[in-house]
């Protein structure tokens, strides 16, 4: 199975590790994986941003880096949700309109991809403590991805899942919305952290590394024993050299 990597702009610059696990994750599943280097955003901080002509300069881009054939996987639940949806409202009825509909049915968020596609929910991962695992929004509510990353997860060796209250509500980072709402967000992220604590988890897993950035300043601000983990790394975790793909 051919699959094309879509690495997140963000992911590239301060998480490459989380796209090198993807990359292994995905060759150990049966993929013949290729990554254009050409790739850069998908748009969607100018589109959230309101600035919809910056976002479709960037957007046609995207479209033009990715091919119409094969799979597009990516780590992030966010920038495929942008895919998917906010599309729609630039490339609608456009010149571009089914090339864009073409790439928008077969990306997909890494869980998603794994579980429903590849048909595979075990990988070998080992990583002992107890987690809690966080619904983003764009997750949940844009690509509807919800016992995908669990049934991965209760998978993993050593590993002790429970579901924290409230998993489903947003963390408070919401792009510029951190920025604007800094208060606001701060006190998002202080309940998502707490409900964590509370179920007694060493590490909060996510699909969006984005979130997790904005949890992992509040944890680090505290100075506060829990951990932020991308599933892609949690799923790559504990692997021998030896172990074969």
């Amino acid at each position: 199975m051919k699959v094309e990597l879509f690495i997140p702009c963000f992911v590239d610059q301060i998480y490459p590790q989380t796209a090198f696990n993807t990359i292994k994750i995905l060759e150990k599943a049966g993929c013949e994986v290729s990554y254009n280097s050409k790739q850069t955003c998908c748009g969607q901080p100018s589109y959230n941003a309101g600035y919809w002509e910056q976002a479709k300069e960037i957007g046609s881009k995207f479209l033009t880096d990715f091919s119409e054939q094969k799979y597009i996987v990516s780590p992030s639940a966010s920038c495929v949700g942008m895919v998917k949806n906010g599309f729609n409202d630039l490339f609608t009825n456009s010149m571009v309109h089914n090339k864009c509909r073409n790439i928008q049915s077969h990306i997909y968020e890494l869980s998603d991809f794994l579980v429903n596609v590849v048909k595979k929910d075990y990988f070998g991962a080992e990583l002992e403590g107890k987690a809690v695992y966080h619904d983003s929004c764009s997750a949940l509510r844009e690509c509807k991805i919800k016992e995908e990353p669990r049934k991965l997860l209760e998978k993993v060796h050593g590993l002790e899942m429970s579901e924290m209250k409230d998993t489903d509500m947003c963390c408070g980072f919401g792009g510029t919305f951190a920025v604007k709402f800094d208060s606001i967000s701060s006190a998002m992220a202080e309940q998502k952290v707490n409900n964590a604590l509370e179920m007694g988890a060493d590490y909060m897993i996510s699909t969006d590394l984005s979130c997790l950035m904005h949890i992992d300043g509040y944890i680090k601000k505290k100075n506060l024993p829990l951990k932020t983990m991308h599933l892609a790394d949690v799923l790559a975790h504990g692997w021998l050299e030896s172990t074969p793909y």
